[in-house]
């Protein structure tokens, strides 16, 4: 069965309607991610948490974040800043996540979200709630990469296509079947996420440029949205892949790792791995 939630990941810096110029505001309250965000979760008296756990400096992200969905009309936001994992048992945030209609995972260390909220009481209910009703959970950045089961923590792009220069460890486990990756043009992330798909042949790579994210419904398919581009790898017909019999720091060999580019309004299926592209519809297997 599958589960009634939206995932809506984000590979960061999205837009949050900061500009002046008022053609720039009505396509940020228009179209902009986080416009899908307000709209997926029920429209504008929708209960979101943003939750800046991942952030060094949670006070000024919070701030972006209630002035950018404050200018899309939402009347309920609050923030829910966990430092330390017996916060993530207080009965107070407890309520805060069993009443919400969107959680929202901000950018900065994926590994703090896990750490102070992976198998807590809250974690246990966003993946309840998940699984049984139509909650949103969205994350930019740190946010989106901590919503798959295997999550990468880091990985030096000087090394990149290397074995061992990706950092992994388990995510949130949200969607099991993708690997995500953020700012991945801009900072050029191709290397470490091919290593992570090296590692775990099942998954589907996914790098998320800025400004650029996935609604997904079902945990089975997907929409573009924003205005960058989506790289996919799909390495389950890899014919040539030496990463369990490498030692760490020898550069791989991988061959025939099929990789997409995707952009707004594109549409995938994950369980058949076919693509819709708008607007003519061209799977591809």
């Amino acid at each position: 069965m599958y589960p009634k939630g939206i995932l809506i990941p984000i590979g960061g810096n999205e837009d949050k309607g900061i500009e002046q110029n008022e053609q720039y505001t009505f396509e940020f309250i228009s179209e902009g991610i986080l416009y899908h965000v307000v709209k997926q979760s029920g429209g504008t008296y929708s209960n979101i948490v943003v939750i800046p756990t991942a952030s060094m400096i949670p006070e000024e992200v919070s701030q972006n974040y209630l002035e950018a969905f404050g200018k899309l009309g939402c009347k309920n936001v609050t923030i829910l800043d966990i430092r330390k994992r017996e916060q993530s048992e207080d009965p107070k945030n407890i309520g805060l996540i069993k009443k919400a209609d969107c959680v929202m995972f901000s950018g900065g260390n994926q590994s703090n979200i896990t750490r102070e909220i992976g198998g807590t009481t809250i974690h246990k209910i966003l993946m309840e709630r998940f699984q049984k009703e139509p909650l949103v959970i969205a994350g930019t950045s740190a946010g989106a990469m901590c919503m798959s089961e295997e999550m990468i923590t880091g990985g030096n792009i000087k090394e990149a296509f290397t074995k061992g220069a990706v950092g992994m460890s388990k995510g949130m486990g949200f969607i099991p079947n993708l690997i995500i990756d953020s700012h991945f043009i801009r900072r050029g992330r191709f290397g470490r996420l091919a290593e992570a798909v090296a590692r775990h042949p099942k998954l589907i790579g996914v790098g998320l440029a800025e400004d650029t994210g996935l609604i997904i419904k079902n945990c089975n398919t997907f929409e573009v949205i924003g205005s960058g581009m989506v790289v996919l790898f799909d390495p389950r017909k890899i014919k040539h892949n030496n990463e369990k019999i490498l030692k760490v720091g020898t550069p791989m060999t991988l061959t025939n790792l099929k990789t997409h580019v995707l952009a707004n309004g594109d549409v995938f299926n994950i369980k058949d791995r076919k693509i819709t592209v708008l607007p003519l519809e061209s799977p591809f297997v």
